[in-house]
């Protein structure tokens, strides 16, 4: 350290990294609850940081997002030490909100799981935070466990760290390869909110009572903020909010200097300009609730209001002397999908719902904002715009927001996102894990053939469960989830993370069966359907709407087919003996979101609006779309 760097030693910013539902949301509960961060009386739900409708429901976490631990125990010698913990999503969709929470701290706790050990997204989280040269605590979640297998975990582990620290060290030669292995492991129940730095017996909680452990490993081995005591104002702004009184907040990581409520300073923007403006509003945090504050120094993490158009990776600085701090960057995007208005002939049925081309582009473009890992780039449509993301499921989750607000749109087939590289055309590839019973290893390793994956590695634990590692085009992995589980029962885990680009693999057969779709308008009668069940699944219920184009159900065959399922029964004065067959009915697949849009073939689409999801032709008339594909053939 330099001579005019100082350290607040009471101060520790440290963000909890992991794959999904390894438990990191479940120890920053147990966190909150051990240093009384809520009150006595006060009522406390489960997994109390993922706030958002979708992130309780699907049981991630999507945003990133930070709490303030006030800790006072016997590691604070007599002080009160404030820990800054930042959430981060453990799901490789959202990297942009790990690689923006990984900007804001000085280390990371790494969770994982005590049976499924290191999985890929904890590669992936892990990279990033050895890049930054940030320290790393390892804690081994779920020890009690029954399957739990702790000592080879944390082995794998720390395999794990010397390959990605052998990897890096290319890029980064002043990177030491002594601190990066010599991390500490603490051992912990989330659910228990128990840990211990002696190893339990596999499947037995931790010996000590409490996070004591947790706490005093963090304090010692996460740097305290260091900072220049001579040096002008600096926050870097890492992420936004809003109230519904303030307006837009910007949440920041203070690096030099003191910010004051009233204060006037530099704004520096992306565009290189410098702009005064007044900090109207300061609030830190405490616990989950952000209080107003007079002042914040070095190494805090502080909200403030008043600046409207501010956006992520911007800094505030001294107006005398400005300093900006570089921009947030993140990895290119690899998956594109088109979101454009609704056009079927249902548009518009749902009161209140936002239809027009300029409602759907504004809510695009706020999205921007927050998100820095998308991209919205225009198309030959004025009504259309192509969105790309990291993944599906995070563009599946902008599809889905939009439509909980109120939204009407059409949603294209997910598409990867290529590049040419020496005349060749590249597309993204991804490292898959895959864990599974032995029974379905053939049925898995069929299905990652037809998907142009290589397989690059397998274990067998003497478990009972396989681990095979693939490398495959992230092309592949569009419509992968639904088929996989449906080969393994539902037993099977997958889980990826971007491998870089390679030259294209070729076709992708992504359905072998082909589609049932409705030849003229109407409203779906029983009769139609017992007629039609022979020859296919549906995704309709009696009595629902369709209109000529629109797809009712899965083809048995690989052809597409168009069917009447309007179709009424003749009445007579007779009485007939199968007049009351409706029971024999099957009944209909309800797809998700996510179901629809890997369902999609190229020439479909899903269109979504607040009360149906639906899957569509692109072309409606069934003439056209025959003009269509036999231009595509001749093409």
């Amino acid at each position: 350290m330099s001579e005019n760097t100082a350290q607040r030693a009471d101060l520790r910013n440290v963000a909890i990294v992991a794959h999904v539902d390894h438990g990191k949301t479940t120890i920053v509960d147990a966190m909150l609850q051990q240093t009384h961060a809520f009150s006595s009386h006060g009522e406390v739900e489960e997994r109390v940081m993922d706030s958002g409708d979708l992130e309780r429901e699907k049981g991630i976490t999507i945003l990133a997002k930070n709490t303030t631990v006030f800790y006072d125990g016997p590691a604070a010698n007599g002080e009160t030490i404030t820990i800054n913990v930042i959430d981060t999503p453990g799901h490789a969709d959202f990297g942009g909100e790990v690689e923006r929470g990984l900007s804001m701290v000085d280390g990371v706790v790494l969770l994982v799981d005590a049976s499924e050990g290191p999985l890929p997204q904890t590669r992936f989280v892990l990279r990033k935070a050895l890049e930054a040269k940030l320290p790393v605590i390892v804690v081994v979640n779920k020890v009690d466990r029954p399957d739990a297998r702790i000592e080879d975990v944390v082995s794998d582990t720390m395999d794990l760290l010397l390959g990605l620290a052998s990897d890096i060290a290319e890029d980064h030669p002043d990177l030491d390869l002594d601190a990066v292995l010599d991390v500490p492991v603490v051992y912990a129940s989330g659910k228990a909110g128990r840990a211990s730095t002696e190893q339990p017996a596999d499947g037995e909680l931790p010996g000590n009572e409490d996070l004591e452990p947790l706490f005093k490993t963090i304090i010692e081995h996460i740097p305290a903020p260091s900072y220049n005591p001579e040096g002008v104002l600096q926050a870097h702004v890492t992420n936004l909010d809003a109230s519904p009184f303030l307006g837009r907040l910007a949440l920041l990581r203070i690096f030099n200097g003191t910010l004051k409520k009233g204060q006037t300073v530099a704004w520096a923007r992306h565009d290189g300009t410098i702009k005064s403006v007044r900090i109207s509003e300061l609030l830190a945090t405490k616990g989950l609730d952000r209080v107003p504050a007079e002042s914040a120094g070095p190494g805090e993490i502080v909200a403030v209001a008043g600046i409207e158009d501010i956006t992520i990776g911007e800094t505030l600085t001294d107006l005398e002397n400005p300093q900006p701090l570089p921009l947030i960057t993140v990895d290119d995007p690899a998956i594109s999908m088109t979101i454009g208005i609704n056009t079927s002939p249902l548009a518009g049925r749902v009161k209140g719902a936002k239809v027009t081309a300029r409602q759907v582009k504004d809510r695009l473009d706020k999205e921007l904002i927050g998100n820095v890992s998308l991209k919205i780039l225009p198309t030959q449509r004025p009504d259309a715009w192509e969105v790309q993301g990291r993944g599906e499921l995070a563009l599946a989750i902008l599809v889905e927001q939009m439509r909980r607000e109120g939204f009407e749109l059409t949603a294209g087939k997910p598409q990867v996102v290529t590049k040419t590289v020496d005349g060749k055309v590249h597309e993204p590839f991804e490292h898959m894990t895959i864990d599974v019973p032995e029974e379905y290893l053939g049925a898995v390793t069929q299905l990652m053939a037809g998907r142009k994956g290589r397989m690059e590695g397998m274990s067998n634990h003497g478990t009972g469960w396989v681990r095979m590692e693939f490398k495959v085009p992230s092309r592949g992995l569009i419509g992968f989830r639904t088929k996989f589980l449906t080969d393994t029962r539902g037993a099977g885990i997958a889980s990826s993370y971007a491998d870089g680009y390679e030259p294209w693999a070729g076709d992708i057969e992504y359905r072998t069966n082909g589609s049932m779709v409705a030849d003229r308008a109407g409203v779906v009668t029983p009769f139609a359907m017992i007629n039609l069940q022979e020859r296919g699944s549906f995704f309709v219920e009696p009595t629902s709407e369709v209109y000529e184009g629109m797809i009712v159900g899965e083809n048995s065959r690989a052809d597409d087919m168009d069917v009447n399922i309007t179709k009424e029964k003749k009445l007579t004065n007779m009485r007939a003996a199968s007049s009351e067959t409706f029971e024999n009915l099957t009944p209909p697949r309800k797809l998700t979101l996510e179901e629809c849009l890997e369902f999609a073939r190229e020439d479909e689409c899903v269109e979504v609006t607040p009360e149906a999801i639906r899957i569509r032709k692109v072309v409606l008339d069934a003439n056209e779309r025959l003009k269509v594909a036999r231009a595509r053939a001749r093409a």
